[in-house]
Parts: C-alpha cells; structure tokens; sequence
C-alpha cells in the first residue's frame, strides 16, 4: 500500500499546480512539442521544464526527444489510478451523506409524532 499512496502523492502533488494541470488538460487531445505546451505561459523555458520534470516523475507524462524536439505525451495510466481513487472516495462520502439523510428524516419524523 505505501507504493500505491506514494504514486498517488506524487500524481496529486503534480496536479496541484494550475499550470501542470493545464499542460495535462492540453496533452488529452493528444501529443505535443515543449515548444507548443510552453507557448501560453509567461514563464521561461527553464521554469517551464521544471514542471514538465514534475510531470514526468509523477508518471503522468512521457516525453521523447527526436532530433532538437522534445514531444511529450500524457500517460493516461496513472490518470486512471488517481481517479479510481477518487471514485472510492465519493463513494464512501456519498454512502455517508445517505446515512446522514436518513438519521435526519428518522429524527425529523420522530419528532412529528411527539
């Protein structure tokens, strides 16, 4: 389980930047030079390569590099993980949330009939 969680921290971790999220929001219509990626950013090229970094390490991206151009790629593998997780999260929070309800129609007709 301590791999699985690592994997999961580091995908999040990936995720929790607004620029990291929109490269891999532009890599599902598929691949894509550095070059395009970087151009709606207003950072330089080696900021923006740290978060490609953070984005390959996470798994979430490969990138490969064919003559002077690097092309990256989403790894939708560890997309599918992370939001297989998520699913058993908002089960659990929704079984929750009908628990709840039902505790609270129960005391509210208890209630009625006092």
């Amino acid at each position: 389980m301590a791999n699985h969680s690592a994997s999961l921290d580091t995908a999040f971790h990936a995720l929790a930047d607004p620029t990291r999220r929109a490269v891999v929001h532009r890599l599902v219509r598929g691949a894509a030079p550095v070059k395009e990626l970087a151009a709606p950013f207003e950072m330089g090229l080696p900021a923006f390569l740290k978060h490609l970094r953070v984005l390959e390490e996470s798994g979430l991206i490969a990138t490969e590099k064919r003559g002077r151009v690097r092309t990256c790629r989403l790894q939708p593998g560890r997309l599918t993980e992370t939001e297989r997780w998520l699913s058993r999260q908002r089960a659990l929070w929704d079984a929750s949330a009908e628990r709840l309800a039902a505790y609270v129609e129960t005391q509210m007709e208890e209630d009625e009939t006092e």
